[in-house]
């Protein structure tokens, strides 16, 4: 009797040992669970502090918006082309009198241009990118219409910042010589000029602008042409005024370049 209680006591303390293995191995279990969970919410709360700290979703504020001012200013200097001033424009630098006129076809009506030959790289350039199709549907982008009175065109973006790809040097700019610089005070700029837009000296590229009304501007603009026909249709546009009337903006009435040619 003695041995059988002896027996059962053995075999009790067997099922304690084990049930207590169980209990420390199930302990251990739920530790290390609790310690994964409190990492991974601690991984989770630096990502989401990193994600709203830089908000990877928020588009940033553009540093190529164009800035609206007082002069014919078109863009910062264009940087994404491979080509140069001298393997774009030199290579078509005309002979004196080789280019005669430019027309512009807009939806507007047609714009005829006597060019000036005293500014032959910009000359060449225009009928390079005419040559191209370049200014094909391209709107003209800018009306002024206190103080400064031109419609600029020439931008293929359309905002102000667009242009060829590379730059063209400063040519023929009014002075005393060429008999374009009128005495002080006066505008240089008359009715009916067409001289290249900037951003600086020797900037030009695609933008021009189009004198609807004598404009006091700095002679900084390189002159290659006058109206001869179509001032008519550039009126209109400027009559209709800016759109949301301020002085200085696109356009009411949309002006887009259907085609062009240079002759």
């Amino acid at each position: 009797m003695a041995s059988s209680n002896r027996r059962q006591r053995g075999l009790a303390a067997a099922r304690a040992q084990r049930r207590h293995a169980r209990l420390s191995a199930a302990a251990s279990k739920r530790a290390r669970m609790q310690r994964v969970g409190r990492i991974a919410v601690a991984v989770g709360l630096v990502v989401g502090f990193l994600l709203v700290w830089n908000k990877p979703w928020e588009s940033r504020p553009s540093t190529a918006s164009p800035q609206v001012s007082a002069t014919p200013t078109p863009s910062a200097s264009p940087s994404s082309s491979n080509s140069t001033p001298s393997q774009v424009v030199d290579t078509y630098v005309p002979q004196a009198g080789k280019y005669a006129t430019m027309r512009l076809n807009t939806n507007q009506g047609s714009i005829t241009i006597a060019l000036d030959n005293r500014a032959p790289k910009t000359l060449a350039s225009f009928a390079a990118l005419s040559g191209k199709n370049f200014f094909n549907n391209v709107i003209c982008h800018r009306l002024t219409t206190s103080g400064l009175y031109v419609l600029q065109c020439g931008d293929p973006k359309g905002n102000g910042t667009g242009g060829p790809g590379y730059s063209i040097p400063d040519e023929n700019l009014p002075s005393a010589a060429n008999g374009l610089l009128l005495p002080s005070g006066s505008g240089d700029y008359r009715r009916g000029m067409v001289a290249m837009a900037n951003s600086g000296p020797n900037t030009g590229g695609s933008q021009f602008f189009l004198v609807y009304k004598d404009s006091p501007l700095p002679p900084n603009y390189a002159v290659w042409g006058k109206v001869t026909s179509g001032l008519d249709v550039i009126d209109r546009i400027a009559a209709a005024g800016v759109a949301g009337g301020s002085t200085d903006g696109a356009p009411a009435t949309r002006t887009v370049i259907t085609s062009t040619s240079v002759k």
